[in-house]
């Protein structure tokens, strides 16, 4: 009797972390894989998306992220003005990742600080530091 609920205990663990690595608990957000790891992101796929981006947050309300998806590759820069979070910037060509940037939040870097990308990207990936 000891082993079935050893064994129960166990598996409903496993399941359990099986089933919330697979999923993000903000509805909102969707797994993207970065770097052969998984990360909860939000979305931002057209002009007011893009430009509003993690702008105004101040903590990371059950995301790792936002995903920026542009409909063409060219030469993308970002920036930390309203940005309360510090943010590992990924520039991406499809999956590919051409480079990555540290931008701070503007509570650190006390003025605005751009960062461009190293080559055209169609996507880039802001993940909460």
């Amino acid at each position: 009797m000891k082993k079935i609920i050893l064994f129960l205990v166990i598996f409903i663990l496993v399941a359990y972390l099986l089933v919330s690595r697979s999923s993000c608990q903000n509805k909102l957000a969707k797994i993207y894989s970065i770097d052969n790891k998984n990360y909860c992101l939000l979305t931002a796929s057209n002009q007011k998306q893009w430009k509003r981006g993690l702008m105004f947050y101040k903590k990371s309300v059950n995301i790792d992220g936002m995903i920026f998806i542009f409909p063409n590759k060219d030469y993308r820069s970002f920036w930390n003005e309203n940005t309360y979070l510090d943010l590992d910037v990924y520039w991406m060509d499809g999956d590919k990742i051409l480079g990555k940037s540290f931008l701070p939040s503007i509570n650190k870097s006390k003025t605005v600080i751009t960062v461009d990308s190293p080559g055209e990207a169609d996507r880039v990936v802001e993940i909460i530091f």
